[in-house]
């Protein structure tokens, strides 16, 4: 067996939504990040091991943005059939090939030395190496979801579901309990062009009616992905792990076979393509932070100082009784869409050097039941990724960086386009000091810093390809380094086919026979230029794309001049092109 330390500014466990998000928000940054991952690809629930959907915000143009918009949209660009592997291949690459990122997967973290209050390395075992791989940092952070640094650093953490009386939420039940949300494992399943018979396992649970599945609609078309096969609320959500999914495993066996072989259900040539052999877990251990987030701090909009990212699912609240209790399986309890999610949730009250994103922030069970759903989750991880970057960067804790750094937190999240809800991102300089004019339509809202419609305000620039143009003018030659672009990637996008009612997800439930492809979003712009005005008048391109499939695009530039025009040539259906921002600076 080999044993090997490494040294990074930034180690992460847990390599689902939040912390993939997270790791790329710090490397990108400059920051030597570690992320130790104890499955074989990255995702979490998103991943092909469990494949659930990345959820948020409801309501128009409420779709987050930020890194999960943007491994949202490299999927549309590289996977029109919704393949799973190429789905994971996404993920992989955007960990993998990010210069300043380790990726360690196959490995599970189970130890931690600690200084006092703060940690000073994690030990992970790799299976497919067998090495024990040993990482020291500066700053820690638990995006496993399970939260699994807390019981190896002494970090405090809650488990289940609060008394009402304790925050004053009418949600929760008078007697604090261990009860949680739990775990499912879900089936795909695809349609043929002839009859397909299915046997069941000897082991599978028999639903001879419908009758068997009470208050459990199980249609398998369209958006229908069996979330409610659920068990685990009753039990202790990790360490009964195996017994529940080997139960979990009885019930998917036996709900496919209900189709297809008791009662017309109109699945004659439909067959199972996949089932999940690992749960997807939604709740379990949650960290004690500097603000616990309660069920009254959603209902009041999450107005705090300190917002980092927003949430916008109700406060979806399963019973704990999961697939065994035969009412309805969940309560959607209204919440606001946008709410404000502050920082002080995203890091340890009691371990000086401890953050984490996920499921497992600073919330009570109430909050957490909204909070937990993934695009929300890589929110929080690229919030709390680029807070350990100003962390690392300024010599300070987590904790410094809400006392002395949060505007400057903020500002860079915004910069990344993570939209933070009444709040403006800053303009730089350089747009603030030059003339601001296009061939048609007025610019203005370009360096607004409001990177989408808000409300009545649509916040863009809309012209025709080919023909318009938007310009930066000064009154002498000014250096540029950057031109940072957001285009407009239809924060309201529907699915295809029989999801076409439905926002469009990360993964289909399901796979009929001619289902429509996965595609680029008409709205984006695909090829733009830019344009620098020479000394003499004329114009020159400086930078020229045309198959941009991105919603946020940077373009490095090292040019001269008195004048810079974008001027956008094609996009992806749209009759017209639509940017939201254009900065230089």
């Amino acid at each position: 067996m080999k044993k090997l330390t490494h040294k990074v500014d930034f180690c992460i466990v847990g390599g689902g939504v939040a912390g993939l998000c997270a790791a790329v928000a710090a490397a990108r940054r400059g920051t030597k990040v570690a992320l130790m991952q104890d499955r074989p690809v990255l995702g979490g629930n998103a991943s092909s091991e469990v494949r659930m959907w990345i959820c948020g915000a409801h309501g128009a143009n409420n779709r987050e943005t930020g890194i999960v918009e943007e491994i949202q949209l490299a999927n549309n660009y590289r996977n029109p059939t919704s393949n799973f592997s190429i789905w994971d291949s996404v993920l992989y690459q955007t960990a993998r090939f990010t210069e300043n990122l380790q990726l360690f997967l196959n490995c599970s973290c189970n130890q931690a030395r600690m200084d006092g209050d703060r940690i000073v390395s994690i030990k992970g075992w790799q299976t497919t190496t067998e090495t024990w791989h040993t990482i020291k940092a500066k700053v820690f952070a638990d995006c496993s979801g399970d939260s699994i640094l807390a019981p190896l650093t002494g970090a405090e953490f809650r488990l289940g579901r609060e008394a009402a009386s304790e925050f004053n939420e009418d949600i929760e039940p008078p007697v604090a309990d261990q009860r949680t949300m739990g775990m499912s494992c879900l089936f795909q399943v695809k349609e043929t062009d002839s009859p397909k018979p299915f046997i069941a396992p000897a082991w599978a649970n028999v639903y001879e009616s419908d009758a068997d599945l009470p208050n459990r609609g199980h249609g398998f078309t369209g958006n229908s992905n069996f979330w409610w096969m659920e068990l685990g609320g009753e039990n202790d959500s990790i360490h009964d792990t195996e017994m529940l999914r080997d139960e979990l495993l009885k019930v998917a066996f036996g709900v496919w076979d209900h189709i297809k072989n008791h009662g017309d259900h109109g699945a004659a040539n439909w067959e199972l393509e996949w089932v999940s052999f690992l749960p997807g877990k939604r709740e379990s251990r949650r960290y004690v932070g500097d603000h616990i987030m309660t069920q009254n701090d959603v209902r009041a909009e999450g107005r705090f100082d300190d917002l980092v990212a927003y949430g916008g699912w109700s406060m979806d609240d399963h019973h704990p009784g999961g697939f065994r209790y035969p009412g309805a399986p969940t309560i959607f309890h209204p919440a606001p869409s946008p709410y404000g999610i502050p920082y002080r949730c995203l890091y340890s009250k009691n371990i000086a050097n401890l953050m984490f994103a996920g499921r497992n922030i600073s919330v009570t069970h109430a909050a957490m039941s909204s909070s937990r759903v993934m695009a929300t989750c890589g929110l929080l991880g690229q919030a709390m990724g680029t807070a350990a970057t100003i962390a690392v960067q300024k010599d300070t804790s987590p904790r410094g960086v809400y006392e002395n750094h949060i505007a400057e937190l903020k500002q860079t999240l915004m910069e990344d386009d993570c939209y933070l809800p009444w709040n403006v991102r800053a303009i730089p300089e350089l747009c603030q000091a030059a003339k601001l004019t296009a061939s048609a339509g007025d610019p203005e809202a370009l360096r607004n810093g409001v990177d989408r419609p808000v409300g009545q305000a649509a916040n863009d620039w809309v012209g025709t390809p080919g023909t318009d143009w938007v310009q930066y003018e000064w009154s002498a030659p000014t250096a540029i380094a950057e031109a940072r672009i957001v285009f407009d990637s239809d924060l309201n996008r529907k699915g295809k086919g029989a999801c076409a009612k439905n926002e469009e997800k990360n993964c289909l439930s399901n796979y009929p026979l001619n289902q429509p492809p996965r595609t680029t979003p008409e709205t984006l712009t695909q090829g733009f230029r830019l344009d620098a005005r020479l000394p003499d008048g004329s114009w020159q391109t400086v930078f020229e794309e045309t198959d941009n499939f991105q919603r946020l695009v940077r373009v490095p530039l090292a040019v001269t001049t008195d004048a810079i025009r974008l001027v956008p040539l094609a996009t992806w259906g749209a009759e017209t092109a639509r940017l939201f921002a254009f900065d230089v600076r």
